[in-house]
């Protein structure tokens, strides 16, 4: 069942909550300054590397060899998109957060930016994580744990660990199996409040084939399409429903 473009159809109390006073919310937050000056600075960086794609690749770039400003531009996380992810780990109470795909880190910084939350993001390339680094600790995002290793490698090692996760975000594999095996692998560090959220979700075909079968899977009670990511939940409490929401 697909709900309404807005909040005034929304008929379930907690997600009307959630976009009333997190999507819509126009507070122009002290925060937003450090995830601005932290992209803008990438946008800003003319040097090149080379980067080892382990996704579905790029739209944007034919060879591997790239400049960090157009990674900015092209692959990382828009400001308007930082914001709004900032103000879903605020609203959420987020205190601990996994990260798929780090990339340059605008995302991370996001998240991290609010200091009460413990980000553990993982990064594939090692010239990106290197970048994402000097970021971090420029901005002095000390909350950030970065390991750098295929996913492969490093979500057994977060499994080990049983810890579970208020917030995940998936941004590091298009690609329709990876994403669902990535999903099956971390719904056991799911609690009845976490959310998991899922990039590019209309990336192709494909994707939108994953996204499908993610919201339909019997543990999550509720989805919301915002037309570039798609969100889940797990709150027992609720029925079923499903929304499209443009963010």
């Amino acid at each position: 069942m697909r709900n309404s473009q807005n909040q005034h159809g929304v008929h379930s109390p907690f997600v009307y909550d959630l976009v009333t006073n997190c999507f819509y919310d126009k507070t122009n937050y002290p925060e937003y300054d450090l995830i601005r000056k932290y992209r803008n600075e990438l946008l800003s960086d003319k040097s090149e590397i080379t980067i080892k794609d382990f996704g579905a690749g790029s739209k944007v770039f034919s060879s591997n060899k790239r400049p960090i400003f157009s990674i900015a531009k092209n692959s990382g996380i828009t400001y308007y998109r930082a914001k709004l992810l900032y103000r879903l780990v605020n609203f959420l109470n987020i205190e601990n957060a996994l990260e798929l795909g780090t990339s340059l880190g605008i995302a991370s910084a996001a998240i991290s930016v609010n200091q009460k939350t413990k980000l553990v993001t993982l990064e594939g390339c090692p010239n990106i994580a290197t970048i994402a680094a000097k970021q971090f600790e420029k901005f002095a995002l000390q909350n950030i744990d970065l390991r750098v290793d295929t996913f492969a490698n490093t979500i057994p090692e977060i499994l080990e660990n049983h810890l579970n996760f208020d917030l995940i975000y998936f941004d590091g594999n298009h690609q329709k199996q990876a994403t669902l095996d990535y999903f099956e692998q971390l719904l056991p560090l799911a609690h009845n409040n976490s959310v998991f959220i899922f990039d590019d979700i209309h990336w192709s075909a494909e994707m939108e084939e994953a996204w499908e079968i993610i919201k339909s899977h019997p543990k999550i009670s509720v989805s919301i399409d915002t037309y570039q990511w798609g969100l889940v939940f797990f709150r027992k409490e609720q029925l079923k429903q499903h929304f499209s929401i443009r963010v």
